[in-house]
């Protein structure tokens, strides 16, 4: 083969090819392309969806720029092969994305390089070309093989080391995140020192985002500069600063098929508290005490439940403390009494508004009271503090009801010893 030896190619041509078979190559080309197409399906059965698929289209039109450049070298030895050479190494590149080894691009080379040299002994035969012919024609097509596997490995080994690189930066980056996470126990001469290793620049405030189980997160879509922790059991991200719009909407993409509760942007030392009222959010979205039409949840839409359940327990004794008057009455009396009790808190004591939202006559409602007052006492009820903490407890109770199956009335059935945390959720 008289074509120019390029960087890559090792061996050297047994000997010239004449220019005069490029004709005699080029018209064999297209039967060529389908024969090479259609053993690489053969002997690889398992990839045959893949190869009819987008990537399937890019091999074949590679196939075709490879055997056309070696027919244009043979009729012309200085005809260049950069987009040739490019195409190799967009091969050598999507086989490293897809976490494949080179060993299969290498195969699939092979195979062609087997189905030309069957073709070729087919055509040497027919134009009766003599051997020593032949096998320069063999020599140059394997060492033209030789040639577009190291030219695939520069597009390989590229992708592999740019993405070890990011690999490598994603890790640390983590390592940074349970840094900013540890508060305090964190010395900030190591959290700095990581941020600038890492060329993160390290923000005044941020903003946590917690995330379900097993989350769909699109990568691509999201801020480069996110910290995202998907190893955690619970995992979550962080976004620095406060969440604008253009935050939002990023973070809607990345996530549109998981669930999400974005925290309260925060100080970078309450990194932590801002993801721990994010979890607890998406808890109580879980149990449905929270509703929300979109995937992601604001914390900051929710501050009032988080706050009246940020202690499931400590509500259960509050609420046995200061519902405890109500424990010696029938089921029915409790219901109705709690129910008049909520409407008497919403109303501040209007017995006609309190009438209207329990759908009763006032003189009902007004019968109702004198019996709350009789039981709990006119000075409790009255009492600014006891207002204060029978409300809450109410409030938060209606909020635990939504994730429950048992009303109220029955979690304080007298003699049963009930637990309001089991009705609680």
């Amino acid at each position: 083969m008289t074509t120019t030896v390029s960087k890559h190619q090792a061996l050297e041509p047994l000997g010239p090819i004449p220019k005069e078979l490029a004709a005699i190559m080029r018209a064999e080309l297209p039967t060529l392309i389908r024969e090479i197409g259609e053993e690489i399906r053969r002997s690889n059965p398992e990839h045959t969806k893949f190869l009819n698929g987008p990537y399937g289209r890019a091999i074949q039109a590679c196939v075709e720029q490879i055997l056309s450049t070696f027919v244009d070298q043979v009729a012309d030895p200085t005809t260049s092969t950069a987009r040739r050479d490019e195409m190799c190494r967009r091969l050598g590149r999507c086989e490293a994305l897809s976490g494949h080894s080179l060993d299969t691009l290498r195969a699939s080379f092979q195979i062609g390089a087997r189905v030309a040299l069957r073709a070729g002994k087919r055509v040497g035969k027919r134009y009766s070309l003599s051997p020593a012919l032949m096998l320069a024609f063999a020599d140059a097509l394997f060492a033209y093989i030789d040639e577009l596997i190291e030219v695939a490995r520069e597009g390989y080994v590229a992708v592999k080391a740019q993405t070890e690189l990011i690999q490598q930066l994603e890790s640390e980056r983590r390592r940074l995140l349970r840094l900013i996470l540890a508060g305090p126990a964190a010395p900030r001469a190591k959290v700095t020192e990581l941020a600038e290793r890492t060329g993160w620049p390290l923000p005044d405030e941020v903003t946590m985002v917690a995330l379900a189980p097993d989350p769909q997160l699109m990568r691509d879509e999201l801020d480069a500069d996110a910290l995202v922790d998907l190893s955690d059991p619970q995992p979550h991200l962080l976004i620095p600063g406060t969440l604008d719009e253009l935050r939002r909407a990023s973070l809607e993409t990345a996530l549109s098929s998981t669930r999400a509760v974005i925290g309260l942007t925060v100080p970078l030392e309450d990194a932590a508290d801002s993801l721990r009222w994010a979890r607890q959010a998406l808890q109580l979205a879980e149990t449905g005490i929270i509703e929300d039409d979109g995937p992601l949840i604001m914390c900051d839409d929710h501050l009032v439940t988080l706050w009246l359940l940020a202690d499931p327990s400590l509500t259960e004794q509050l609420a046995r403390r200061q519902l405890a008057p109500l424990a010696e009455l029938t089921e029915t009396q409790r219901e109705r009494l709690i129910e008049t009790l909520r409407a008497w808190h919403t109303t501040r004591g209007n017995a006609v508004e309190m009438a209207d939202l329990l759908h009763l006559h006032p003189q009902t409602v007004r019968y109702r009271m004198r019996n709350l007052e009789r039981i709990f006492g006119s000075r409790r009820l009255s009492d600014p503090d006891q207002r204060f903490a029978t409300e809450s407890v109410l409030r938060a109770l209606l909020l635990r009801e939504k994730a429950t199956v048992l009303p109220l009335a029955r979690q304080l059935a007298a003699g049963q010893k009930p637990s309001l945390s089991r009705s609680l959720g």
